[in-house]
């Protein structure tokens, strides 16, 4: 899979495990146009997507303060992201629809599968910004 661009994306995660984090960069960054950023909390990642361009969000579905849900409710509210996936180790049908309303790019399970994190946030950039995947 690539990314025809001309320019990195901006990807921030949010999650309250930090190795979970580093697997997700370690999945990611060889092998689509991303500078990653990282933070613990939802609450984190809503004050950094105020103070920076953020072009797609990583939310972990249970963080301590702020789901992952509650943080993707106040991003759209604040216009400060376009599209949010949720990783969670719980899909269950109720979060899906909540997801969905708050116009979710995807759910993925936890433990994630390469392919289908890499498939799904190149997607999400493909749909978001109208770039060519090949």
């Amino acid at each position: 899979m690539v990314i025809e661009t001309s320019h990195t994306f901006q990807l921030l995660i949010a999650d309250d495990n930090r190795s979970f984090r580093e697997t997700l960069r370690e999945l990611l960054e060889p092998r689509l146009p991303l500078a990653i950023h990282e933070v613990e909390s939802g609450e984190e990642a809503v004050e950094y997507a105020q103070h920076f361009r953020i072009d797609i969000v990583l939310l972990d579905m249970y963080m301590h303060e702020m789901t992952g849900l509650e943080a993707l409710r106040v991003l759209k509210d604040l216009n400060a992201v376009r599209p949010c996936i949720l990783i969670t180790s719980e899909a269950t049908e109720e979060l899906r629809r909540n997801a969905q309303q708050l116009n979710a790019y995807d759910v993925l399970n936890k433990p994630v599968r390469r392919q289908e994190l890499c498939t799904t946030v190149a997607g999400a950039l493909r749909d978001a910004y109208n770039e060519t995947i090949l």
